[in-house]
């Protein structure tokens, strides 16, 4: 039936009408395509992606399928408006009779081109420590002088000199006037920072700038003015831009401002607010002030009207009667003690006088010691027996006024008795 002509009486059937298309579209191949995506949709848990591809310059749509994965893996993240390049063949779906495009490879173009550099700078900074916090110079809390580099007749460099004479009129700027976009910003942007770099009087750099495209806001994420900024010894503030817009500056300043206005006032302290902050610490710490010595002044009376302190003297004179009494008391208990002491010598001088041997030779009795008895002391050996005086021994009689030397006699035989 497929190869029969195609007329009124010869319909082909929608099932040939779609097989013939999907192999006119299969003869395609594999083809690139350029457009912007308008809508992603990933389905959790499935294998497919569903994208919808958009013709820049005219309201044509293709369907688009891939990989979750691929996806994934694209160096910057894919959103609605997002210009790419896709790489894959198309497809004829003969169930529903729709074309989609099955892709391989997803490439960004123009602006995707431009933040795929810029991330991939980005993370070369990152990976070098350049974004590192730590890095971060705290800024004045009072500059001498602030420079200022911005374009010439710029409404942000208006907004910044505006707002810092408003919160302080006597603030000092050193304006440098430089392209902010364009071939020619990023050099003299360059001279400029090292010319305030190098100024003994300014303490701190604002680099400020409107808001404005990718393309126009590229200076700003320049490897060299970002490498530049992270060597000044001098702090940078980042005012580019409005709050969404980002550039790497913003990352590697010591301080990022949202608007060159949120820039002045992030700088540029506001002298009524201070002078008022000043006076209200005055009013509080004169207020503590006076609060602390109501309170040592009722301290001090309550540590007067106390007895210690009202009659000092009381203390002492009780203390001082004390103290005779003690005295008077261990007077008396060494008196007595010394008393009761003599009497006990006296007693113990009596019974020694009582018992000594010069009483009793007194009496009449005799000490008689051996004197040529060997081993004995210099008074020799005290006789308490008769059976100690062996004929012819000398002894030594001691008696109340002196002594006396004497030979022992030998004892005569006894005389017998009659016998019976």
């Amino acid at each position: 039936m497929t190869g029969s002509p195609n007329s009124a009486e010869h319909p082909w059937p929608v099932r040939t009408v779609n097989t013939k298309i999907a192999d006119w579209i299969h003869r395609l191949g594999q083809i690139w395509v350029e457009g912007q995506i308008t809508q992603i949709n990933r389905r959790p848990g499935t294998r497919t992606a569903f994208l919808t591809l958009r013709d820049p310059a005219a309201d044509i749509s293709i369907s688009v399928t891939c990989s979750p994965d691929l996806l994934a893996r694209t160096e910057i993240p894919l959103t609605d408006g997002s210009h790419v390049v896709m790489f894959g063949r198309p497809s004829y779906y003969t169930g529903r009779g729709t074309v989609s495009l099955r892709v391989s490879d997803i490439r960004p173009v123009g602006i995707g081109e431009l933040l795929l550099r810029i991330e991939r700078l980005r993370q070369l900074m990152v990976a070098e420590g350049l974004f590192d916090p730590r890095l971060k110079r705290p800024l004045p809390f009072l500059p001498n002088r602030i420079g200022l580099i911005t374009g010439r007749a710029s409404a942000a460099g208006r907004d910044v000199l505006s707002v810092a004479q408003q919160r302080w009129a006597a603030v000092s700027f050193e304006v440098r006037d430089a392209p902010v976009q364009g071939p020619t910003a990023v050099p003299a942007i360059l001279r400029h920072l090292t010319e305030l770099d190098d100024h003994p009087d300014v303490d701190v750099i604002i680099i400020a700038r409107g808001g404005g495209s990718v393309e126009d806001l590229l200076p700003f994420s320049d490897e060299a003015l970002l490498r530049a900024v992270s060597a000044c010894t001098t702090p940078v503030v980042s005012a580019i831009g409005h709050e969404p817009d980002a550039p790497l500056l913003d990352l590697v300043a010591d301080l990022r401002a949202a608007t060159p206005t949120d820039a002045a006032k992030r700088v540029v302290p506001d002298v009524d607010a201070e002078l008022a902050a000043i006076a209200t610490l005055r009013r509080r710490s004169a207020h503590a002030l006076r609060n602390w010595v109501r309170r040592e002044a009722h301290i001090v009376d309550g540590l007067r009207a106390r007895p210690v302190l009202a009659r000092p003297h009381t203390l002492i004179d009780i203390e001082s009667a004390e103290v005779h009494r003690s005295l008077r008391a261990v007077r008396r208990d060494i008196l007595r003690h010394l008393d009761a002491e003599d009497r006990r010598t006296e007693h113990l001088s009596a019974r020694l006088s009582t018992l000594g041997p010069a009483q009793t030779l007194a009496r009449g009795y005799a000490v008689i010691t051996r004197a040529e008895s060997s081993g004995a002391g210099p008074g020799g050996t005290i006789v308490s027996s008769v059976r100690d005086l062996p004929a012819d021994a000398r002894v030594r009689i001691r008696v109340a006024d002196g002594s006396a030397h004497a030979t022992v006699d030998p004892d005569p035989a006894p005389q017998k008795g009659p016998t019976s």
